[in-house]
Parts: C-alpha cells; structure tokens; sequence
C-alpha cells in the first residue's frame, strides 16, 4: 500500500509538473476553426441554423448541460487546452469587449476558409476572415492593457491553432471551380489569413488538417452502400497536400513561424479502418439523430441517441464523440511524430 502511495504521488507530481511546464511556456490560447472546435459562439448568432446549445448534445459534458459544443461533451479544443495546462479559451462572442489575456475562441459551427461558405444554408456564421477580424480588435486591447512589446512578447509565446476546411470541402459542388482550382483557391485564402495574423504577432501555429469527410454518416447516408464518398475523401486529400507545401512556403517566407501541421486524416483513418484498436465498434452510424445512420435527421431534442456513446467515432453526422476528441488529441501527445509535422507540439510549445 505504501508503494502504490508513493507511485501516486510521483504520477501526480510528474503530471502538474508537466502541465505547469506546458502552461508556462503557453500563457494562452487564440482559436480559429469551424464546428470541430467551436464552445459555444453559434449560440450568439440569433440567426445560425447552426447551434448545439439543446439537448442531446452535451449529456456527458459536466453537469449534463448543453455548451453549443456539437458533441456529446467535450471537444478537441478543451482536450488541447488540458494538455497545456490551460482553461478552454471561451467563445469570443459570450463577451466581446474583454481583452482575452488568457485566450479566447473564435471558432464557429459552419465555418469556411472563404466568406460565403454555407452563407444561404445556415443563414449566419463567422467565417475565417471574420474570425481575423475579431482577432484583430482583440490585439489591440491587448496593446492597449499590456503595452507594445509586453503584447508582442504574449503572442508570440500563445499558440494559434487552425482547424478550418471541412466546410469548403463539403460544399465544393457549389463552387463552379474543378477540384484542383478550387483546392488551390483554399489554400491561397488560408495563406493570407495566416499572414495577417503573423502581422498582429501569432508565431506558433497549430495547423489541423481535413478528416476523411466522406467517411461521415451524412456522407454515408447519401450512399445507397453506406461506403464512404470517395469523392471527398479525394478532395480532402488533395487540399492536406496542398496544405503542407503552403506551410513550407510560409516557413520561409515569414520571420520567426513555427508550426506544427496534424495529420487528422490518416488517424481518422485508422479510427475508422481499426476501431478496436483505439476501443471503438461503431464507425458508420452517427449516436445521435434519426433514420439510416441516424443520418436522416440531425441531433434534435427529439432525436435518438446512443447509451454507448464512447463506442462510436462520430455523434452525429459529421462531428466525433467525446471520447474520439480525447483520444484524437492524446494521439497528437504521444510523442510519436507519425502524425505531426515537422515538429511536436512538445516541441512547438517549448520554442
């Protein structure tokens, strides 16, 4: 007993240590994205067709409660802040005149790289420009309350993750462009918002790459197989590659970046190629919604949903459980640099 006592105690110690190590070099967290990391600013949007703030999501966050996560908990965001040391930036919306020392979240549900992504379908959004926008109001208050180069000295130490894309993708047919031009026109935009925020002093970027899209269940659900759209899946692809090589422009081109660019495909990949390996048996269907799939109809108040929710990959139709949050982000922690490049985020923090 007294072995297993003093093992705890070095697990715990080791554990703080290395979260106040990570907190210490990362004072904040200024997060840009779409659905897959947004807690809670569509809920803000009187307009947005596109919220969480109901039930079923949110049944195992604390408390049981609805946070405008599209999950059945807690998202990748609030994983990667743990593993920091931090507190989930909050949604910039809940409180839009505050100076965010500590970060904050501009990440909304139907998002895109370019403006008019899911613009007629979900009536209000913030897009990514937008989201520089507000980012850019944020700088100056934080100039305004630390001082020049105090401001400069937090931002280049915060990180910056970026996890947009997958709405573009997903509305690709819209576009009028081939698949290439329009891949192309992504990472050109992505290029110059990432430009700008190295203008207003970000330096250490986390770059989240597209999933298997067409292996969601609403995906799934178009297909009278169930199989993945190998369409998107192509289109996905495509745009990671393209992604990467604009990363490796950017490095240098700009002074003093640094990132760290994910691999959230190939994991996805696996998750869904060999579920038993990372604990899961359900990888089609959706754990909330209704119809083939529970597909048909997305998680409602009056949708079904699933009792073993840490089971299944996705939630609902296109966003992942909590449990394939947390194991997704413990994956990227590993230490392994299978899936992250060119460096950890070990190492990309500690810089």
């Amino acid at each position: 007993m007294a072995n297993f006592s003093c093992f705890l105690l070095v697990f715990l110690v080791l554990y703080f240590a290395n979260s106040y190590s990570n907190a210490q070099s990362v004072p904040a967290m200024y997060v840009f994205g779409d659905s897959l990391v947004d807690v809670g600013n569509n809920k803000h949007l009187s307009l947005s067709l596109l919220r969480a703030d109901f039930p079923h999501n949110g049944v195992d966050y604390p408390g049981g409660k609805a946070t405008g996560r599209f999950s059945n908990g807690k998202n990748p965001a609030d994983f990667l802040a743990e593993k920091l040391g931090l507190t989930t930036a909050p949604p910039y919306l809940s409180q839009p005149d505050d100076v965010f020392v500590k970060g904050v979240s501009f990440a909304s549900g139907g998002a895109g790289i370019f403006n008019a992504t899911n613009e007629d379908a979900i009536k209000q959004t913030i897009p990514l420009p937008v989201q520089l926008g507000y980012f850019s109001r944020v700088h100056q208050r934080l100039v305004k309350q630390l001082g020049t180069a105090s401001a400069e000295e937090h931002l280049s130490k915060s990180l910056f993750p970026v996890v947009i894309g997958s709405n573009d993708l997903i509305n690709f047919s819209k576009s009028g462009n081939t698949p290439q031009q329009f891949v192309n026109l992504m990472v050109s935009s992505l290029k110059e918002v990432l430009k700008g925020l190295h203008g207003l002093g970000a330096r250490k970027f986390l770059i989240v790459g597209t999933a298997p899209i067409g292996c969601a269940p609403k995906q799934r659900f178009q297909s009278t197989t169930n199989e993945c759209n190998a369409e998107v899946n192509s289109l996905s692809k495509n745009y990671n590659q393209g992604l990467q090589s604009m990363l490796q422009d950017l490095k240098s081109e700009l002074k003093n970046i640094h990132y760290t660019y994910l691999d959230t495909y190939s994991i996805f990949t696996n998750f869904i190629d060999n579920p038993t390996t990372y604990g899961f048996n359900e990888t089609k269907a959706a754990c909330c919604g209704l119809g083939k799939l529970r597909a048909r109809v997305p998680c409602t108040p009056v949708s079904e949903y699933c009792s073993n929710r840490s089971n299944h990959v996705f939630w609902d139709v296109y966003h992942p459980t909590q449990t394939t949050a947390r194991t997704f982000i413990d994956i990227l922690f590993s230490n392994s640099q299978e899936y992250v490049t060119p460096i950890t985020i070990q190492q990309l923090t500690a810089i």
